[in-house]
């Protein structure tokens, strides 16, 4: 019983300890790489809205021929 318990316990230990290893091998990206991953994430947002919008132009012509 004890043996299970304690296996149990160990469990959350070594997931704080792989996270914290984790954590401290990570490092905040440069002036460069932090503006390539703005202009990603902004272009990615620009043709998410291109592609809604599109959709949308589509759509509203096929709804008001099916309510007529």
């Amino acid at each position: 019983m004890s043996d299970s318990v304690q296996k149990l316990a160990e469990y959350p230990q070594e997931f704080l300890k792989d996270g914290m290893a984790f954590v401290n091998r990570c490092n905040k990206p440069n002036k460069k790489e932090y503006f390539k991953i703005v202009q990603t994430v902004g272009a990615g947002f620009v043709i998410m809205g291109a592609i809604g919008y599109v959709v949308k132009l589509i759509h509203i012509p096929i709804r008001h021929l099916i309510t007529v």
